[in-house]
């Protein structure tokens, strides 16, 4: 008989009731993934118990043989999943059991959007696999005691899911986990043995060791054996060991709903076994949709390690580069050590080759993704977009690589981020040697900026940059297929061969005869500018404010501020339209303090329109309600 100590109820670490609601609601349709969860996590228990005994070879105890068990009673209307891997202590299962979407609880509350369907697939994101039992279940019992402790040392965690659980000691002789659902009225058809077995093999059939269920008998009582037996309901062989062509589409989309806890389908994956120099196996997934700690670049990320089959840690983050860490799969290698450690994987010939050619092979397979799948690629891009924009910064031999993979809006589109950069160079206009670009906070705020005017009159395709990772990016990003970027809104323009010698001779006789003009306006303008010009990128607006070639742009000025510092200080150029009637108005202007409110307008309207915020918009407001005033008179 189990007799309980030091027992306490607890109140679980978020709002619980919400969250178990959204869950038995929105996976109404899909009852069965909470065996798939729940296997899941026995699997996982069994294969860090095998690690663990790497190095401690008495965890194992008198059991060496590692299982998954389901049981089920109709009588008593419960299914039980039994487990003999590494187990919890009573902090442990606190810890565990106690915290909800223990990584991110607030986001996952933030994301409900009361669309069953997107909510469902949420769900497998936050870590709340365990949770999926109150689907089917009005109470959950655990029983568990981890390897090494001894049996007076086990733990019993109850709980309704009504707002708090129960936890106290007890003796369990035996190491690991059993998990006692109590089904609710309606749901005793999943006592059934042959449901369940059809569950197994539909979800679990790659898992890695047996998922044993009791053998079946009909007949007479007296054929009945003297003790149960046991039968291994799934084929226990690790997915990625197979051969592929043996291997259905239904097989690498469950196993990647196992690997990654993800209720949602993969965009692509990727099957390759290298034998040679180095011998490892690899299966690598895209996952369909992000998950909600994608931009934390501390949070969860790496792929499954094992070393000869044997598991050896979840996020071995050292096989691929940050900017593919929504990458998920598996990697085994038959080249390092078992007792392989986080620091031994932080460099080293083997590591460092096997995470080259996994980084080729995650490429490839978006490329191909890209080719076969446009539109797939396209869902992609929106989920992953960003992260993949980090890589020409932290990989710079597959710059080029990553470079043909990235996608950004132009004038040519709607504003979706769908042109990719060998679409823009074939494109490009007899002459163009120059990939332009231009950045900003948003679509609508740049697609009609000034800075493009010259070029759609010249028919110039113009990428349009609005993530806020975008400046920084094109600080790697110099050049694709040997041409160089430039951005459209720094320095003096320079259209090379696209400007005729006779514009360009008209252009430098433009600029002498308003020399004087300019230094009027640098005059007023005094230290706020760097100089006053002529401009040649202008057909429609009277002036514009361009950049200097070294000076931040307001996307790195704003990260800059957003993260405590001070952006350095830059001063613009002024660009006026010479052909402008208000330029022309200007330059006929005599009185000096009207010259002075005319030129400030001009200048307060320039920032505007490149997305900078005014220094004195009262003083601005009060030269142009001066100037409505005499407009009006």
């Amino acid at each position: 008989m189990t007799v309980e100590t030091r027992k306490e109820t607890l109140g679980f670490q978020t709002e619980v009731k919400q969250l178990l609601q959204l869950m038995i609601h929105s996976l109404y349709s899909n009852k069965e993934i909470f065996l798939r969860e729940l296997v899941s996590n026995a699997a996982d228990a069994a294969d860090k118990l095998r690690f663990e005994a790497l190095k401690q070879p008495a965890l194992l105890e008198e059991d060496p043989t590692l299982r998954v068990r389901v049981e089920f009673d109709p009588q008593a209307r419960t299914v039980t999943i039994d487990d003999n891997g590494i187990g919890m202590s009573r902090e442990e299962a606190i810890a565990h059991l106690g915290t909800i979407a223990k990584s991110g609880t607030g986001e996952f509350l933030k994301a409900l959007s009361g669309d069953q369907k997107k909510d469902a697939s949420l769900i497998g994101q936050f870590g709340v696999g365990f949770y999926s039992a109150f689907i089917v279940a009005d109470r959950v019992d655990v029983f568990s005691r981890r390897a090494g402790l001894p049996a007076a040392e086990g733990v019993h965690w109850s709980s309704t899911g009504e707002g708090d659980f129960e936890v106290a000691t007890v003796d369990k002789p035996e190491r690991g986990t059993r998990i006692v659902l109590h089904l609710k009225d309606g749901e005793q058809d999943f006592a059934d043995g042959w449901r369940l077995r059809g569950i197994v093999k539909k979800y679990s059939d790659h898992v890695g060791l047996p998922i044993e269920m009791r053998k079946e008998r009909h007949g007479d009582a007296e054929d009945e054996p003297a003790g149960p037996e046991w039968e291994a309901v799934n084929k226990a062989s690790a997915l990625w060991t197979r051969p592929k062509s043996e291997i259905k589409d239904e097989e690498y989309t469950e196993f990647y709903k196992h690997v990654a806890h993800d209720f949602t389908d993969p965009a692509a994956w990727s099957h390759n076994k290298v034998e040679g120099k180095l011998e490892y196996t690899s299966l690598l997934y895209v996952p369909g949709r992000a998950p909600f700690d994608l931009y934390h670049r501390d949070g969860a990320k790496g792929l499954k390690l094992y070393v000869q089959r044997v598991f050896i840690m979840d996020q071995a983050e050292q096989f691929l580069p940050l900017y593919l860490r929504f990458i998920k799969g598996v990697v085994d290698s038959s080249d390092l050590s078992l007792n392989v450690s986080r620091e031994i994987l932080q460099s080293g010939p083997v590591v460092d080759s096997m995470r080259s050619a996994l980084t080729k092979r995650a490429l490839d397979m978006l490329e191909k993704l890209a080719k076969d799948k446009p539109e797939d690629y396209r869902a992609f891009w929106k989920n992953f977009g960003q992260v993949l924009k980090e890589g020409p910064a932290e990989d710079y031999g597959n710059r080029e690589k990553v470079a043909g993979l990235l996608r950004f809006a132009s004038t040519r589109g709607s504003g979706e981020q769908d042109v990719s950069l060998a679409d823009y160079v074939g494109r490009m206009k007899e002459g163009q040697d120059k990939l332009y670009y231009l950045t900003g906070e948003s679509h609508a705020q740049i697609k009609d900026s000034p800075h493009l005017e010259v070029f759609r009159k010249k028919g110039i395709e113009v990428l349009l940059l609005t993530d806020r990772i975008d400046e920084w990016l094109m600080g790697y990003l110099t050049e694709f297929d040997g041409k160089s970027f430039v951005d459209v809104a720094r320095g003096d323009l320079d259209l090379g061969a696209l400007d005729s010698e006779e514009e360009k001779q008209a252009q430098e006789e433009t600029a002498k005869a308003k020399e004087a003009l300019a230094g009027r306006i640098k005059a007023v303008l005094g230290l706020d500018v760097a100089d006053v010009r002529v401009s040649h990128r202008l057909t429609d607006s009277p002036a514009i404010l361009a950049m200097g070639q070294g000076d931040l742009g307001v996307q790195m000025r704003q990260l800059l501020e957003a993260s405590g510092q001070k952006a350095p200080e830059s001063k613009p150029v002024f660009e006026f339209n010479p052909a402008h009637p208000l330029i022309e108005r200007l330059d006929a202007e005599q009185d000096a303090a009207r010259f002075a409110g005319l030129t400030r307008v001009l200048f307060d309207q320039a920032a505007l329109a490149a997305g900078e915020s005014l220094k004195d918009p009262a003083g601005y407001v009060k030269r142009l309600n001066a100037l409505l005033l005499e407009l009006s008179a």
